[in-house]
């Protein structure tokens, strides 16, 4: 019997979705593409993920995966070669980059609003209100502008520092994780148009050959799906066994079976309601069982996000 397809739902714009489409090329993946909007409502993507609201999601059957830190772990686990991870034990990497993207992440906003001006009232509206209760609006962050871009520069000599040595890729002959992390980071403000003034100001010249090495990865082999489909394959299908267990009960006080919500703990802070499943050192799983689709397993990354009881 043939594995389950892999589906993504994402945007073209979304860096981090771009994160996750660079890791399918990397494997050379087939893939079904379902569009979604940059912001909700998405009616045909909220029975999938019980309004998570955060973009890529990844399917695979009936499973759900939620956050790139629990996507490429699920990629690396279904399709082992090549590795996302050479040279770095997956839990380093994913540890590694989790604080990179949590550190950088609206310093990174500034440096691309700076060049880019502003978007769309409201996508501005839905990013101050519902997602990173920051107002990100152009006159907003140019007071901060010079904070943020040494905060970035001083990470790109950083990063510059870790390829002086003439290694193709941050962990050797191979890409993984760890630039990919980097990676989209630059691509967001480097879209658009941009990339000769942020490179200009970040100092980025010696990353030029990195940077096209990485690019070349592609995104393997997508293939456009409609979302009516996608959450058919959900409903023909059913969730992976996973052994219930709660690994953490002095942190977690909910054991499997429990009624829980689960939330991000930085932005769009939408919290998911389900029935744990399991909670281990990695991941959180939870069920939620949806008119449309039948049972769901969603899988979301034990750092960056709480689970409550009830």
């Amino acid at each position: 019997m043939s594995a389950p397809q892999i589906v993504l739902h994402h945007y073209a714009f979304s860096p981090y979705a771009e994160k996750v489409r660079l890791a399918l090329g990397l494997k050379g993946l087939d893939w079904a593409s379902v569009d979604v909007a940059m912001m909700p409502p998405r009616p045909l993507l909220d029975p999938l993920t019980g309004g998570y609201r955060r973009v890529p999601v990844m399917q695979v059957g009936a499973d759900i995966y939620c956050d790139t830190h629990a996507i490429l772990p699920a990629l690396e686990r279904l399709h082992p070669a090549p590795s996302l991870y050479p040279g770095l034990a997956p839990a380093l990497a994913e540890g590694l980059t989790f604080g990179l993207e949590r550190d950088l992440w609206l310093a990174v906003i500034g440096v691309t609003v700076h060049f880019a001006g502003d978007l769309p009232e409201t996508f501005l509206r839905d990013r101050k209100d519902d997602y990173l209760y920051v107002d990100i609006s152009h006159a907003a962050m140019e007071p901060d502008f010079f904070r943020n871009a040494q905060r970035v520069a001083a990470w790109t000599y950083w990063l510059a520092g870790g390829l002086a040595d003439g290694r193709r890729f941050l962990g050797g002959d191979q890409a993984g994780v760890a630039d990919l992390a980097h990676y989209h980071l630059l691509w967001l403000m480097r879209g658009g148009g941009r990339a000769e003034s942020v490179d200009r100001l970040l100092g980025l010249a010696p990353l030029h050959g990195w940077i096209e090495r990485v690019a070349a990865l592609g995104h393997g082999r997508p293939r456009e799906m409609t979302a009516e489909a996608a959450l058919d394959a959900a409903r023909d299908a059913e969730p992976a066994p996973v052994e219930p267990v709660n690994a953490v009960p002095e942190l977690i006080a909910a054991a499997p079976g429990d009624a829980v919500t689960v939330t991000p703990d930085d932005f769009a802070r939408v919290p998911v309601e389900g029935r744990l499943v399991a909670v281990d050192a990695e991941r959180i799983v939870i069920r939620r069982d949806e008119s449309r689709v039948g049972a769901l397993h969603l899988h979301f990354p034990r750092a960056g996000f709480t689970v409550a009881k009830g």
